[in-house]
């Protein structure tokens, strides 16, 4: 049985098989094929924190597959009460196939998947968001082709998508460039690459123009995650100079892309001209969800399949 609790489970070829099985299931889903590899399979989705991408990428990709799904929420369900998680865990996981947790704490996930009986996949935490970056390179590759050797620039908080963007950088092999404002730099020991990624593969910048230099793409989050709330005025301050805007832009290479994993907030951590402009794919990248995650669920639970 194999978890997907943060972008280091899975390896190299494992990550080339869900991209190309990507790519043919949302080949059919365009050509409206019928691919339902998952009948009569059962996705449990469990929301500590909100969601709207996550919950349609997810439970439609998995209707889609021909399975059904279980929405629960902390505030319906015993995992919000006294009920310890390792016993909803054990309960939970004998009545499903799948279970999506979206949380908080990356410990929280970590201890239901300990005392699961069937694959728990990662929708986001604290520390990590894997599903989000397996987008994102999926899209970086459906428009450039592999992301090997190419360079990537993070600009604003060193959040769970910066986390998950240096985990990747170490296991596909190519360069995260990272601008943060001071305080809100990446904890290495949180991310899990601390005395392991290569210095050629995460480099620091203080200006976030030069962190764009020469970039394949540009990408960043909102400055107050969920969670961050009683934050927001003081990282509106901390982060004015890391709005991602056309002088960035135009510091990356020609034909560099942006991607935003939304949502977006216009004029705080990125410009209505490059969000709305013709290098951003954030509107495919979000659809990529719903396309890595169906991708990502068939192999859970069935393997490769021809």
């Amino acid at each position: 049985m194999q978890h997907y609790l943060q972008f280091t489970d899975l390896e190299p070829d494992q990550y080339a098989y869900l991209f190309e099985r990507a790519h043919v299931i949302k080949r059919k889903f365009k050509a409206y094929e019928r691919h339902q590899t998952l009948a009569d399979r059962t996705l449990v989705m469990i929301f500590e924190k909100a969601s709207t991408r996550t919950r349609v990428s997810f439970e439609a990709g998995m209707y889609q597959l021909g399975g059904t799904v279980v929405h629960l929420t902390t505030a319906d369900s015993q995992l919000g009460r006294a009920e310890p998680i390792e016993d909803s865990a054990r309960v939970i996981s004998r009545m499903v196939d799948l279970v999506m947790i979206r949380t908080f704490e990356q410990s929280k996930i970590e201890r239901f998947a300990a005392h699961s009986r069937v694959p728990v996949i990662n929708g986001l935490t604290n520390e990590f968001h894997p599903c989000q970056i397996l987008a994102d390179i999926f899209t970086f590759i459906e428009h450039r082709g592999s992301i090997k050797g190419k360079t990537i620039a993070w600009v604003g908080d060193g959040n769970n998508m910066a986390n998950t963007w240096l985990q990747a950088a170490e296991l596909l092999d190519f360069t995260v460039h990272v601008s943060t404002p001071h305080g809100y730099e990446v904890n290495e020991e949180t991310a899990g690459i601390a005395g392991r990624i290569r210095a050629d593969r995460y480099q620091i910048y203080n200006n976030p123009v030069d962190a764009c230099r020469d970039a394949d793409l540009v990408t960043t989050d909102v400055w107050t995650s969920m969670g961050f709330e009683a934050e927001n005025e003081a990282r509106k301050k901390a982060f004015a100079a890391w709005c991602v805007n056309a002088e960035m832009m135009a510091a990356a290479k020609p034909n560099a892309l942006f991607m935003h994993c939304l949502p977006a907030h216009r004029g705080e951590e990125v410009t209505t001209d490059v969000i709305d402009g013709p290098q951003s794919v954030v509107w495919e990248e979000a659809e990529n969800r719903m396309h890595v995650q169906k991708a990502l669920m068939e192999y859970l639970l069935l393997g490769r399949v021809d």
